[in-house]
């Protein structure tokens, strides 16, 4: 409830279930009152994103940012996280900062960086019709 400790218990777990943890969270000896180690040690990385994800939903800001949300997770993970990403983003600004493609390809508008610059920006579609360097990341697939 660190996103908002006045939240309800429908809250809490509505939240729980947009994060796509929520059915993890029930395997838990004591559900949502299990203890998870310091900063949630005992806790997988994607199960680590989902319960940060799931204060976002209790928070409701108008701007998002996350950072690396899919890097080191498993094919699973990632799926669940990106359809929670794809929820969490609906009205609102979200900034996702990010290396691999399946995590910005939805995006409105994408900035590609490298070597601390901005190189290119438009949506991906825009992007790849360019043929510059995010089509030859895109086609490399190195995201």
């Amino acid at each position: 409830m660190y996103g908002n400790p006045n939240a309800t218990e429908e809250q809490l777990i509505d939240a729980a279930q947009k994060a796509n943890i929520y059915e993890f969270i029930q395997t838990l000896p004591d559900g949502f009152d299990t203890l998870v180690g310091e900063r949630g040690v005992l806790l997988s990385g994607g199960q680590k994103q989902r319960v940060s994800i799931a204060r976002v939903f209790l928070k409701n800001p108008p701007v998002f940012i996350f950072d690396e949300a899919t890097s080191s997770l498993d094919t699973e993970s990632e799926v669940l996280i990106q359809q929670s990403l794809d929820l969490l983003s609906r009205n609102r600004t979200t900034i996702v900062i990010a290396h691999r493609l399946s995590t910005v390809k939805n995006a409105d508008y994408l900035y590609v960086i490298n070597e601390g610059k901005i190189a290119e920006h438009g949506t991906h579609t825009d992007l790849l019709e360019k043929k510059a360097y995010y089509h030859k990341l895109y086609t490399m697939n190195l995201f």
